[in-house]
């Protein structure tokens, strides 16, 4: 756990710090369970399961599985009655993360609840997530539709996602492959994703009370468009960085930020160490926003929301080139951010120098 505080992200209604003492409580009850075939589960990506081990043949790949949901994006979607795109938001956020640990998605469900259906919005949801299933070549195989009065205001909803994939053992993503010396690269998201929204929405729609049908200034969509931009799947790139480089480590961006995402992916001896400068150019216009009108610091900021950077790669320094190459024909940008280091005497895991405590641009 990161030793960077969260304290506006706190203010607005989500305590990071309790998240991660919940996990810490939940260990020891999941390990409990464990059976034949059980390897990764909490604080991963992707649960990792051995088929092998559970007897099911040798040389059999591992399931990697994901859960996970919209947040409060859902909000921006209630707000300005626009629907379509939230689905790949959930897709996208399920299969990212097993992405993390090498596997390739196979099938995905979701879980749609509301206090009354309303057929229009769900197709809509449902279109959205059937997108997102296309963009990351998996099978929408199903899922639950629950009905339940009292439980939702009028017109909310809630949308959560669950991702199967496979990995060989051989082209797994282990921690143990990552060595000093490794550089990171950075990913380029394409906005907030789906993570800091509680944050989001008090800085620019609560106490600034910006309206979603206007454009930030300098902005050429509307407010509620930027908000709503979906969160990009990285299937396709992955498979084009696997091919290009030998990948080490994966990590994805979402709550947490660069401060608490990257140090998941690799070994606990190792540390990242960012370049502040090579961070603040892949920062986006919309982070600077919420960041001036809410004042709130660029240290806690990269806490928070991914900052500009959908994913952290750890590579030799000799793929630096055909990697960013590879991804650049995906259309996606990509720079080399940081690089790994071995782990000092203070135990921290991530470091980024030249940090400021006052609000981005200050």
């Amino acid at each position: 756990m990161s030793t960077t505080a969260s304290d506006r992200y706190k203010a607005a209604g989500v305590d990071i710090d309790a998240g991660d003492d919940l996990v810490r409580r939940i260990g020891p009850l999941a390990a409990a369970t464990r059976v034949a075939g059980a390897t990764a589960g909490l604080g991963g990506f992707g649960g990792i399961f051995d088929l092998a081990a559970a007897g099911f043949g040798e040389g059999s790949p591992r399931l990697v599985a994901g859960t996970d949901g919209v947040g409060t994006k859902l909000k921006v979607a209630f707000a300005t009655d626009r629907h379509d795109t939230i689905g790949i938001d959930c897709v996208a956020m399920c299969v990212n993360d097993v992405l993390a640990v090498g596997a390739r998605p196979l099938f995905f469900l979701d879980y749609f609840a509301t206090g009354r259906l309303r057929p229009d919005t769900a197709g809509a949801v449902v279109a959205g997530i059937a997108e997102g299933c296309k963009q990351a070549g998996c099978w929408l195989m199903g899922g639950e539709t629950a009905e339940m009065p009292g439980m939702y205001a009028d017109g909310e909803y809630d949308l959560a996602g669950f991702v199967v994939g496979a990995v060989r053992p051989d082209q797994e993503l282990r921690p143990d492959a990552c060595a000093a010396g490794d550089i990171v690269l950075g990913v380029a998201s394409a906005g907030l994703h789906s993570n800091g929204y509680s944050l989001a929405r008090k800085v620019l729609l609560d106490d600034a009370a910006l309206p979603l049908d206007r454009p930030l200034d300098g902005d050429d969509i509307t407010l509620g468009e930027r908000l709503l931009v979906p969160t990009r799947i990285y299937v396709k790139a992955f498979e084009a960085l696997c091919s290009a480089s030998d990948v080490h480590a994966l990590a994805h961006i979402t709550g947490g930020g660069l401060w608490e995402n990257p140090q998941r992916s690799i070994p606990d001896d190792l540390a990242v160490r960012f370049d502040i400068d090579a961070l603040r150019a892949m920062r986006l216009p919309v982070f600077d926003a919420i960041s001036s009108i809410g004042a709130v610091s660029e240290r806690e900021m990269y806490r928070v929301f991914n900052m500009g950077v959908g994913m952290t790669v750890a590579m030799p320094a000799a793929d630096e080139a055909a990697a960013i190459a590879a991804l650049a024909e995906c259309g996606i940008m990509a720079a080399r951010v940081g690089r790994l280091d071995t782990r000092g005497d203070d135990g921290e895991r991530v470091f980024i120098a030249g940090i400021s405590d006052a609000p981005t641009g200050s």
